[in-house]
């Protein structure tokens, strides 16, 4: 499915364009942001391949990542969020939203549109987070979304220079309540 747009409450996700590669260093070149990401601060150039990279991926078949830019009206760009493809009617979501613009709810709409786009049009059958355990305010967006813990993955991801522990959380469809037959 190509080219993808949602629109959440507050926020816009589409597709990532070359033109967003500069925008986006505001958030994976920003240390206060990626301190949580499973990825080290990037500069110009590694973001540029990032973002060619989810243009590229974009338009493969089958898509195997829904990795969109999060924006807001007027097409500002403030984060992404992104559903990994992951086994059988399985997907991993990650998100992440510019520091300036922490505590609006950006990232819960974000999640939240993204999430609903994974249960109702991609059928999948579950969603699962992987939160680093010091990072709060994403388990929170993680439960409000109505995920469960599942527990701890040690030594999860390689970033800043050592390995890091990840909280797995999770979500069923039938536990979305805007998923037919959910309840």
């Amino acid at each position: 499915m190509y080219p993808v747009t949602l629109k959440g409450r507050a926020v816009i996700l589409r597709e990532f364009r070359s033109d967003d590669a500069a925008p986006s260093l505001a958030l994976v070149g920003d240390e206060r942001v990626t301190q949580w990401l499973s990825f080290d601060s990037r500069d110009l150039e590694a973001a540029t391949v990032m973002v060619e990279g989810a243009v590229a991926r974009a338009k493969t078949e089958p898509r195997n990542e829904y990795y969109l830019a999060v924006t807001l009206p007027g097409d500002e760009l403030i984060g992404f969020a992104r559903l990994g493809l992951d086994g059988v009617k399985a997907a991993k979501l990650g998100y992440a939203i510019r520091a300036e613009q922490w505590g609006h709810g950006y990232a819960t709409d974000a999640a939240r549109t993204l999430t609903d786009f994974g249960f109702r049009e991609l059928d999948l059958h579950r969603i699962s987070a992987a939160i680093g355990p010091d990072n709060a305010a994403s388990a929170a967006v993680a439960r409000r979304l109505g995920m469960r813990y599942e527990g701890r993955i040690r030594d999860h991801v390689f970033t800043n220079g050592a390995w890091r522990d990840s909280d797995l959380y999770s979500l069923l469809a039938y536990e979305w309540p805007s998923t037919p037959g959910a309840h």
